[in-house]
């Protein structure tokens, strides 16, 4: 016995220097091919992501214009201040935050809903309502803007022709009047809120049904259980559809772009942010302004959405939390 335990005392910590190196060569080496295989990525991140972000945020300190290229120069934050006294900048964001603070909201409440009356079980037919209801959100948005451009016509369109009708002699021509055409955009969005329902129609049937049915012995009516039970249990999806439509609503376009033909009119009340940003750099090749124009707007989407996630903690409610 004495024998073999000295043997193993001298075998066992050798096994254990020999296996170390072994491991750790190991361990090495898959690292190595790790690198390997995502190098692509990361070449491809540096080249087309990172580099073309530090270069844009150099650009805005510089003036400089892609039809003289030998003429940049830096001007310091002279583009930041340049916003200030911009008309048409000042004028641009003034519409875009009018447009948001319509649109936000019906995004939210209209597919909440949409999906709640797609869940109801009093509804028959739901797969073919579900189906109605996403359909147009799989229409392409230029294909959406003529739809809605013809739709609305002040003289030929069908709503219009629809409310002479009903008695109205005079309906408005939406995208000519500065008065409708913000509601026209307002209308083409929700139209197209198909897949925000379907998440939160989701998201209702994630809830359990003990809580509905312990609320309704207690006596609680259709609105209560909704107000106390499927709110709180899909604010996070809520959640989720609110910061996606802050950030989108800064960047809306193509619907703008393409019903006004790029000027904003009538009288410039549908000239959004993003209209002006694309006219000073790729119209007037303005790239400094351009490009100040664009980290302003990721600063801006940037700090609401830590204000949304900060906030949410006071309103989101998250099952797996203690």
């Amino acid at each position: 016995m004495s024998t073999t335990d000295q043997t193993q005392a001298t075998t066992l910590p050798l096994g254990a220097r020999v296996g170390t190196p072994r491991k750790q060569d190991l361990e090495s080496q898959q690292r190595r091919w790790g690198w390997v295989f995502i190098s692509p990525w990361i070449f491809g991140f540096a080249v087309f992501t990172a580099a073309p972000i530090i270069f844009s945020l150099i650009l805005t300190f510089t003036d400089f214009n892609l039809g003289n290229p030998d003429k940049a120069k830096f001007i310091g934050i002279a583009n930041w201040a340049r916003l200030f006294t911009d008309p048409l900048g000042l004028l641009s964001i003034g519409v875009t935050i009018k447009f948001g603070l319509m649109a936000v909201p019906f995004g939210l409440v209209v597919p909440l809903l949409m999906a709640a009356l797609v869940s109801s079980k009093a509804l028959y037919g739901k797969r073919v309502w579900t189906t109605l209801f996403y359909m147009p959100y799989i229409v392409p948005a230029v294909s959406s803007v003529f739809i809605w451009l013809n739709f609305m016509n002040g003289n030929t369109g069908w709503l219009n022709r629809l409310l002479r009708a009903i008695g109205i002699s005079s309906p408005p021509n939406y995208f000519q009047d500065p008065n409708w055409i913000l509601f026209a955009f307002l209308l083409i969005g929700v139209w197209g809120s198909g897949n925000a329902m379907l998440v939160m129609m989701a998201s209702m049937g994630g809830v359990p049904t003990e809580l509905y049915e312990a609320a309704e012995v207690d006596g609680a009516n259709t609105w209560t259980r909704f107000r106390k039970i499927t709110l709180p249990m899909i604010s996070p999806v809520i959640f989720y559809n609110l910061v996606l439509s802050v950030i989108g609503q800064m960047q809306y376009f193509v619907f703008p772009y393409i019903a006004t033909q790029g000027s904003g009119d009538p009288n410039k009340s549908a000239y959004f942010y993003l209209m002006h940003f694309y006219k000073t750099g790729f119209t007037f090749f303005d790239m400094g302004y351009a490009a100040m124009q664009a980290w302003l707007l990721f600063i801006v989407a940037l700090v609401l959405t830590v204000v949304l996630f900060t906030t949410s903690r006071r309103w989101v409610y998250y099952s797996s939390e203690g």
